[in-house]
């Protein structure tokens, strides 16, 4: 992956987390939220976050100090 690609895929995911974010609040808004649901929504924003923090780091160069 290139430079270019690497910060697309970072937006794409980060999209997918705030909408993920949105999904998560309006079940937690309804009268009976699903518990199950709203976990797996929230297990999915982790990993989510965890691609992005390691395709970040893919963009930051070694600094040997």
């Amino acid at each position: 992956m290139d430079e270019a690609e690497i910060r697309q895929r970072i937006e794409h995911l980060r999209t997918e987390h705030r909408d993920l974010d949105a999904a998560t609040a309006a079940l937690m808004a309804g009268t009976s939220p699903d518990q199950l649901q709203i976990a797996r929504l929230k297990k999915r924003k982790l990993a989510l976050k965890d691609e992005i923090a390691q395709l970040e780091d893919l963009l930051v160069p070694d600094i040997i100090a």
